[in-house]
């Protein structure tokens, strides 16, 4: 056996099995009481008399600050580590992704802290996002010239 495949062992054998499906089950549900929440939300601005269109918009904005909030308050740090990508799947990952580097560059400034590392995270995700929508775009207008 090579010292590589040894290593390999090495790793398997040391390395603590994960709880897949129990995984699963707590995403899909964390998941998917973010999703109600959400239509809650938009349930009750729609009730309100805000149009369609602008209570969805309202929803999102409120779930990135509840988010960011908990975030803040280092609550959602704890349900993340036990919903997993439950609750980073949805926009609530994307402010927390934001709010945590902004969080712990807050001793450093404003500029230099907060406003240089802010999107440390998110960053690539925003611009890989950007781009691959832009590629797309571009691909499907000229596929809908022919």
């Amino acid at each position: 056996m090579t010292s590589s495949k040894k290593y390999k062992a090495l790793i398997k054998k040391h390395t603590p099995t994960s709880p897949i499906l129990k995984n699963c089950t707590l995403a899909f549900l964390f998941g998917g009481g973010i999703c109600l929440l959400a239509e809650l939300l938009a349930t009750l601005f729609i009730k309100l008399g805000i149009e369609r269109g602008d209570a969805y918009s309202l929803v999102t904005a409120s779930l990135i600050v509840i988010a960011s909030i908990l975030t803040a308050i280092g609550v959602f740090d704890r349900i993340a580590r036990l919903a997993g990508a439950g609750t980073l799947v949805p926009v609530t990952g994307f402010a927390n992704s934001v709010t945590s580097p902004a969080l712990d560059a807050r001793s450093e400034g404003l500029i230099l802290g907060v406003g240089a590392k802010i999107f440390t995270v998110a960053g690539p995700v925003i611009l890989f996002g950007t781009a691959a929508g832009t590629i797309y775009g571009l691909i499907y207008y000229i596929l809908g010239l022919f």
